[in-house]
């Protein structure tokens, strides 16, 4: 017989947060990993089941996941990881759940849509504050306004980045930014858009992101043309303007790596205090041929938080037998006002 739940990368920074909140659902997950050390120190603390696995060692992979019902995948850089626990999810009728925010890795996974159908398993990669806040946005502005044919998105956080999220960022200094544009994906600079945008009563500076929406949120909602926009401080916004003559450098493997290890010196993480006393607010507004344009705002827990809540949330969705069979997103499953339904978020405010 099948366990419920597996999480894997349960000993990063968010992979904890997502372990407390599902023993606060009344779950009990399986820890997984590949370092037996950190899981074994993890399982202590929690009294839950571990099993370490390299991704890989494919007979362990396989066997780990076809003990499992739902994988909820925490160990990033994601582009690197989702290849090998995607496919075992596949082949060992697991579903498959993220919390990437790399569009990439959606890509990736919208490209396994046809096996994952035959196998009868679901993949929905982003089921943290990438993307479910903004997704359910997106979808919501659709619902207001079908013919609209222009997206845009941006959010405000007022937390910090973890360890993870820093260096998941990192590895992509010097690619530029991504827009969706009449459909397709479309490379641009750093400083393609920047623009203010007013997300709680002050105007912020905000730059267009290569963010998963970009990716996704076409296919939430058939819009054509999408842009996500993340405020900034003024500073950065400089450095964004900048790269277009020093990009090469950022991208520069002695930078990443003077970066990155920077980065592995720091905290993990933001503290407890420090998410409660933070929140994040997302913005959108869809416009139709006509000119006509309708907005929407959300207030959120700060990420990591919403993270959790909303991964285990999604993950007793699909325990419980709601699922959809190939690549799905989250609005796609469980409609607009699925975000409005998790703690701590007060959703929708339109004009």
């Amino acid at each position: 017989m099948k366990q419920v739940l597996l999480i894997y990368g349960a000993y990063g920074y968010t992979g904890e947060l997502i372990v407390e909140e599902a023993m606060r659902c009344g779950l009990r997950p399986t820890l997984s990993g590949r370092d037996h050390g950190r899981l074994a120190e993890l399982a202590q603390r929690t009294s839950l089941p571990f099993e370490a696995v390299s991704l890989d060692d494919r007979a362990a992979l396989d066997r780990l996941v076809a003990a499992h019902k739902v994988v909820i995948h925490a160990a990033g850089p994601f582009i690197h990881t989702v290849g090998p626990m995607a496919d075992a999810c596949i082949r060992n009728n697991c579903h498959y759940l993220d919390i990437t925010g790399e569009i990439d890795v959606f890509a990736h996974c919208h490209g396994l849509d046809a096996k994952a159908k035959a196998a009868n398993v679901m993949l929905m990669p982003g089921t943290g504050f990438d993307v479910v806040p903004s997704d359910c946005l997106a979808a919501h502005l659709a619902t207001r306004l079908p013919q609209a044919t222009d997206l845009l998105l941006a959010f405000y956080n007022t937390g910090r980045s973890s360890r993870g999220t820093s260096l998941t960022v990192i590895e992509s200094l010097g690619s530029g930014s991504r827009i969706r544009k009449d459909g397709k994906m479309v490379n641009v600079p750093l400083d393609h858009d920047i623009r203010s945008i007013d997300y709680d009563g002050t105007p912020r500076l905000s730059a267009s992101i290569a963010w998963g929406d970009v990716y996704t949120a076409y296919l939430s909602t058939g819009i054509g043309n999408v842009k996500v926009f993340m405020a900034m401080p003024e500073k950065v916004i400089r450095s964004l303007r900048l790269n277009s003559y020093f990009g090469w450098i950022i991208g520069s493997k002695w930078f990443k790596k003077l970066a990155a290890d920077k980065v592995r010196s720091g905290p993990a993480g933001p503290t407890p205090a420090q998410r409660t006393s933070t929140k994040a607010i997302l913005w959108g507004q869809a416009t139709a041929p006509d000119g006509t344009t309708v907005t929407s705002r959300i207030h959120t827990p700060e990420g990591y938080t919403l993270t959790a809540r909303t991964s285990v949330a999604v993950a007793m969705q699909v325990l419980n037998g709601r699922f959809r069979s190939g690549y799905c997103t989250p609005s796609q499953l469980m409609g607009p006002d699925f975000i409005c339904t998790i703690e701590g978020v007060k959703g929708f405010i339109d004009e």
